[in-house]
């Protein structure tokens, strides 16, 4: 039996295309993301701007599991519509992605264990070859099909074989060894196993010279290197998808910059060190998920009742309970602004993109400390791990704000030091433990200016506003909203984090029919800023655009400044 066909009986009729979009798919464990990464770095060094997404279940193996590339000559915050080629391990990946194929997609197809059976539009061109079989008598691993599939890929897409080694140098150099020369002679079988299909480019996409300044990250690793930058140096935390990365980020990284990153024995623990952390003057930080952060609620009512600054990351995936670790959901909008009993401060913002990630971090921190209070950084699963390419960060533009935070000398022209002192801003002086004559107390009960414990109903509603006018305090400092489209336009969407892209290219899609539209981008969740009231008062119907079943974005902007007559909620809440 022969190993490879291919439908291909004449020469391919090449289709140039400014955005590309390529699928990677397969079980759990094939590999697929890994041909993912490899074509993202090939097409950046021809000048593309890409984005990346998975599709993957909550296990280590089996089940199908996908990744999509888009490419295009233009800066890109989404996936887009459309597949133009398929890699596919086995059948099932293939029928995931048919509805998706466009007229000129092309499919590079393992037919390993089975022939292709699926019906398929006829202008769809198929490449069909046992990858798997190939890279297991070859090479003894058959995991090696993917380089090989990567391999073809590359032909199809027209892109130079000396392009796609530099991209198994890129990965695998620091691995080194046997792995780097296995892939290696990987790409070399690919390519010959290419030759023998009769591949021949049939899509092409604009080579330009690699663009200066731009970087491939996620926004979880952006948020971790903003927390090292912006002088965060204690963190811990507990593995939960989709915010693990940023764990094993500053595990890897942290320590460079004597800094602490550890796993704690759960989340309940994790923020328990952070807070620690904090009191005894680092910059300290925890990162979590929707279940993570149910575990941490006690601790953050801790951080606000005893004023003690700390930066909590809640990548958000779909609930309630486990719910589906790896799938995308916004709706854990709530739990952080109203999660704990009692009332006591906190802020929340809101990145949309990978620079987001970074400055806002750092933003983040010093929030914290300035007003003495836990801050949130909501992001979700699509922004916490999906590639994108955005300009380098400006670390000039960091700066540290660590508030009314008192030196040795600061505290000696006091004449008398309270911990929790009512001031007309809310926020109190504070010092460190161990700084001479400074007065050290901290407690979980309520509490006078000292820091003792008061039932003292007087003392109780004082200090109760006293805390709370901080987030009033704080709007001055908080980050501010984007506003993009035709700012006359009377329709108007409102919204935060991953669905800035879709947003943006849905305003563009309108636009050429002749609608204006606007969009009033957040990045302040709460409190919720009079940018807010200021754009629903120039629109006649706004479209508040959220990853959950019950609005509850939408929710919140009613609660706070009404227009319920001029909010119209289009909800997504099926994991993608």
């Amino acid at each position: 039996m022969s190993s490879t066909q291919t439908t291909e009986v004449s020469e391919p009729r090449v289709v140039h295309l400014e955005d590309l979009k390529v699928m990677v798919g397969g079980q759990g464990g094939d590999g697929t993301l890994t041909v993912i990464n490899l074509l993202s770095h090939a097409l950046k060094q021809i000048g593309a701007y890409t984005y990346d997404t998975r599709n993957v279940l909550s296990r280590i193996r089996g089940g199908h599991a996908d990744g999509v590339l888009r490419a295009s000559v233009r800066p890109i915050l989404s996936i887009g519509d459309g597949l133009d080629v398929l890699v596919a391990f086995d059948e099932e990946a293939v029928e995931v992605a048919k509805e998706q194929l466009l007229d000129h997609a092309v499919i590079i197809y393992d037919n390993s264990h089975s022939q292709l059976k699926t019906v398929l539009k006829p202008t769809v061109k198929v490449y069909s070859a046992k990858f798997g079989e190939i890279a297991g008598l070859e090479l003894k691993k058959t995991l090696l099909k993917n380089t090989i599939s990567f391999a073809v890929l590359c032909r199809v897409l027209g892109l130079a074989d000396q392009l796609a080694e530099e991209a198994i140098n890129w990965r695998y150099a620091r691995r080194g060894g046997d792995v780097l020369q296995s892939n290696l002679q990987a790409l070399k079988i690919g390519f010959r196993l290419a030759d023998q299909l009769g591949v021949k480019p049939s899509i092409s996409f604009p080579k330009t010279e690699p663009k200066q300044g731009l970087i491939q990250i996620t926004g979880d690793e952006a948020v971790g290197i903003g927390f090292i930058a912006g002088g965060g140096r204690f963190y811990a935390g507990y593995p939960i998808t989709p915010a693990s990365e940023i764990l094993e980020y500053l595990q890897a990284n942290l320590p460079k910059f004597n800094g602490v990153a550890l796993q704690a024995e759960d989340e309940i623990s994790a923020i328990n060190m952070a807070l620690g952390a904090s009191l005894a003057g680092a910059r300290a930080m925890v990162a979590t998920s929707g279940p993570g952060q149910d575990l941490m609620t006690e601790g953050l009512g801790q951080a606000g009742m005893a004023e003690i600054p700390l930066v909590i990351v809640e990548v958000q995936r779909a609930g309630p309970s486990t719910g589906m670790p790896t799938k995308h959901e916004q709706s854990d909008v709530n739990h952080v602004v109203f999660a704990g009993h009692g009332d006591f401060p906190r802020l929340v913002v809101a990145p949309a993109d990978a620079s987001d990630c970074f400055y806002l971090t750092v933003d983040a921190l010093n929030l914290a400390e300035k007003y003495q209070l836990p801050v949130f950084i909501l992001m979700d699963q699509a922004l916490g791990q999906n590639t994108q390419t955005v300009p380098e960060f400006d670390f000039s533009r960091v700066s540290v704000d660590r508030g009314k935070l008192l030196s040795p000398a600061d505290l000696s022209r006091m004449s008398v030091y309270k911990r929790y002192e009512f001031t007309e801003d809310g926020i109190s002086p504070r010092t460190l433990p161990g700084t001479p004559d400074g007065f050290f107390q901290v407690t979980g009960n309520e509490h006078n200016e000292w820091g003792f414990v008061s039932v003292d109903r007087t003392n109780r509603a004082k200090i109760m506003r006293k805390r709370m006018l901080k987030v009033e305090v704080a709007k001055k400092d908080m980050p501010r909203g984007r506003v993009y489209g035709d700012q006359d336009a009377r329709i108007g969407f409102i919204s935060y984090g991953s669905n800035l892209g879709p947003i943006l290219e849905a305003i563009e899609q309108l636009g050429k029919r002749g609608v204006k539209t606007k969009f009033l981008l957040l990045r302040s969740i709460y409190p919720l800023l009079e940018e807010v009231q200021e754009f629903l008062e120039t629109v006649d119907t706004a479209f508040v655009v959220e990853s959950n079943l019950t609005g509850q974005l939408a929710g919140l902007i009613k609660r706070e400044y009404g227009y319920a007559d001029k909010i119209v909620g289009i909800n997504k809440y099926d994991g993608s």
